[in-house]
């Protein structure tokens, strides 16, 4: 009786064990032709096969490849080889091609993997070796790796093995998502089910905040490196959010799929981190290119809806904000949000409205200015933390400007005019301030950088304040102590109109050239109005200028060929040595000659530009922002003081003479709590915040607490 009651649990535990193993299978099938029906997606020409075949050795290499050359910054032209060897895989297997089933096209596959095995091209970047040829050899595997000599694809498995979880790239962040899902595809391969289980589990726990540490940050930023300099827009983007966004398509609807909760995650990495970088959540946001500015673009187009379709298969998390910028980026709908949002662990600020898209980059004690110039490019970036304010209408006013780019001239900064740049050694410095932040309510703002130069040693102290037609940007306690001149640039952008000033009451179409004009009232270019809030003297260039891609990188390969482009530059000569320099300006996008001629000041009040206190009130909005840079009060109407106890930034909203809302924020991260008195009688009290009404004096003292650890730099807004 026992051993019949055994036997029928082993066939019952048999029938299980199958079934279940019939079922992983499937899975794993699923999985893998959705990963090929991708990589068979793209069209064929018969023309790029013809090109390849033509340019394929007797050996199998390639014409064109220096194969002796694998430094770092030859950038693996190697590359080529295996990607060319799967487009002919590709052109092989599509029915619709010329070369469908061709023997020829396979046995130069084939002879292309074993010149490849035979001399096994390692490059000196660890990059070309955990991530470019195992990828294009996976890839190869899952096309046509069936039907290639068993000896030749075990000859080629060390190679792609070199993706792998012990790998030096596969630290936290982007690039282990992108090893492990380059060795996910070659487990698929060779059916390994129980360690895909492992690698996809991996995976999933990629999506977690690492504030402080490799990875997605508290306020959405992307730090690749412990260097927290802002890697949102390309590590953070290709290398992490997408490349986690496409397993979780591929898993999708199996027993490996991604919990809700990760995939959520995700959306909310996509909508309050990667977009809100991005101009409109369309084109790429310069600001936040690192060194891989200095390589030239292609072409200007929208991002790919593709990554949120992919998302959209496994949650309905966010949907309208997602598929809004799906109409975005197919040009179905117009930018219709404005928002503004500090990124506190990345000292990076965004403002948008549906016309414009503008930015302030900075860095502090706590973060680094730049990413090093790795493998060649970049080496001109130096200055590209330094308070740079590029501004954006379509997206497209930077395209492929920085061949000509006066790299010392960088809108928004304030920098020493040397003779050349540093060495590429000197780009990446820590901060040397600490008072660096913004204060903003997620729909106006204010920053504030205590600028002091690692490069030059030059300092400044200089503001932002954002509403809704206009922002105003202040400097000043200006120094520099070697007797070269100090610039403070406003603009330089790819000269796209006329350029018309208002210089002594009178208003001129300038001719091109360089020159300093005097009583300028504004300056408009390409639906840009720049005012003067008193008319000042300003260095104004509208000319072409010449440069070569070359000159700005140590990349080989890279065109010597002269490149030309028409460019408007705009700032202020400060001077020799200056000691207390400043400057005031108001921009204004997306305005028409006639409604910039007509509007002075735009109802801008300039309350204070001192080392201690720079402040700006918009009277028509009634919106009041401030940067103390230390205890002090102020006027902020006619016989009514706002008073500070502390260093910090405050953001208040009138309704007349009442205050309806205050944020305060504390760039310097240093205080638990501010306090704040102000004009008028007010009884509030609420989470974190209390009010103490003095009648004798028609004020109230506001004690607010700050928010803390991961939190630290974020705003707090009270209302009353």
């Amino acid at each position: 009786m026992k051993q019949s009651i055994k036997a029928l649990l082993m066939v019952l535990f048999g029938s299980v064990f199958a079934t279940f193993c019939h079922a992983q299978n499937k899975d794993l099938e699923t999985i893998k032709g959705r990963i090929v029906t991708e990589l068979m997606s793209s069209n064929v020409s018969d023309k790029a096969i013809e090109a390849i075949i033509a340019k394929m050795n007797e050996d199998g290499s390639f014409q064109g490849i220096n194969y002796a050359d694998l430094s770092r910054t030859a950038s693996f032209p190697h590359g080529g080889h295996t990607r060319d060897l799967v487009y002919l895989a590709k052109a092989y297997k599509t029915k619709t091609s010329a070369f469908y089933q061709n023997k020829k096209v396979k046995d130069l596959v084939t002879k292309g993997l074993e010149y490849w095995v035979k001399h096994d091209f390692v490059g000196d970047n660890w990059h070309d070796n955990q991530i470019t040829t195992p990828t294009n050899l996976g890839n190869l595997m899952l096309v046509i790796g069936d039907e290639l000599p068993k000896d030749l694809v075990e000859k080629a498995q060390p190679m792609i093995g070199r993706a792998n979880m012990s790998a030096s790239g596969a630290r936290q962040s982007g690039d282990r998502i992108v090893i492990a899902g380059i060795l996910a595809k070659n487990l698929l391969f060779r059916g390994d089910a129980k360690e895909f289980d492992n690698i996809i589990k991996i995976i999933e726990g990629e999506m977690k905040f690492a504030t402080g540490e490799r990875g997605i940050q508290h306020d959405y930023s992307f730090h690749h490196r412990v260097d927290r300099v802002n890697n949102t827009s390309s590590y953070g983007y290709g290398k992490y959010a997408n490349a986690y966004g496409e397993w979780s398509f591929y898993v999708a609807g199996t027993k490996y799929q991604f919990s809700k909760e990760k995939i959520n995650q995700l959306v909310d990495y996509y909508l309050d981190g990667i977009y809100k970088q991005m101009v409109y959540g369309v084109y790429e946001d310069i600001s936040v290119k690192n060194r891989s500015i200095s390589q030239k673009v292609a072409s200007f187009q929208p991002q790919s809806t593709l990554e949120i379709e992919r998302v959209l298969v496994s949650t309905d998390y966010r949907k309208k904000e997602l598929e809004e910028i799906i109409r975005l980026r197919k040009g179905e709908a117009k930018p219709s949000q404005s928002f503004a949002k500090f990124f506190w662990q990345t000292e990076h600020f965004v403002f948008q409205r549906p016309g414009f898209y503008t930015t302030v980059r900075m860095f502090s004690t706590r973060n680094r200015n730049m990413e090093e110039p790795y493998n060649g490019p970049g080496k001109t970036t130096h200055h590209r933390a330094d308070g740079t304010n590029y501004l954006m209408l379509k997206g497209d006013e930077y395209h492929n400007i920085w061949a000509v780019y006066d790299w010392q001239k960088i809108s928004g900064t304030t920098i020493m005019q040397k003779a050349k740049l540093y060495g590429p050694e000197d780009i990446q410095k820590e901060g040397l301030t600490n008072f660096v932040g913004a204060v903003t309510d997620g729909l106006y703002g204010a920053v504030a950088f205590d600028f002091k130069s690692p490069h030059d040693m030059t300092e400044a102290k200089k503001s932002w304040f954002f509403f809704d037609e206009e922002y105003v940007c202040l400097g000043t306690d200006i120094k520099s102590k070697p007797d070269l001149p100090v610039a403070t640039t406003i603009n330089q952008v790819l000269m796209r109109s006329d350029v018309t000033v208002m210089q002594d009451g009178t208003k001129k179409t300038l001719p091109q050239g360089n020159r300093v004009a005097e009583k300028v009232k504004w300056v408009y270019h390409d639906k840009v109005g720049y005012i003067f809030p008193e008319p000042t003297t300003i260095n104004l260039s509208n000319q072409p200028e010449t440069g070569r891609w070359s000159d700005i990188t140590d990349q080989k390969n890279i065109s010597k060929e002269e490149v030309k482009e028409d460019v408007f530059k705009l700032w202020f000569n400060h001077g020799n040595k200056p000691n207390g320099a400043s400057y005031q300006y108001i921009v204004v996008p997306n305005v028409s000659e006639q409604q910039l001629a007509g509007s002075a000041n735009r109802s801008i009040e300039i309350l204070s530009n001192t080392p201690d206190l720079q402040a700006v009130k918009h009277t028509n909005l009634g919106i009041i922002q401030l940067a103390f840079y230390k205890n002090g009060e102020v006027e902020i109407t006619k016989g009514s003081k706002l008073r500070m106890d502390s260093q910090g930034m405050a953001m208040l909203k009138l309704n007349g003479n009442r205050l309806k809302e205050l944020t305060l924020a504390d760039p310097s991260r240093k205080l638990s709590r501010m306090t704040v008195t102000v004009p008028g009688m007010y009884t509030a009290k609420g989470e974190g915040y209390f009010s103490v009404p003095d009648s004798k004096q028609n004020t109230t003292l506001l004690v607010v607490d700050l928010p803390q650890g991961v939190y630290a730099g974020k705003s707090v807004s009270v209302k009353l």
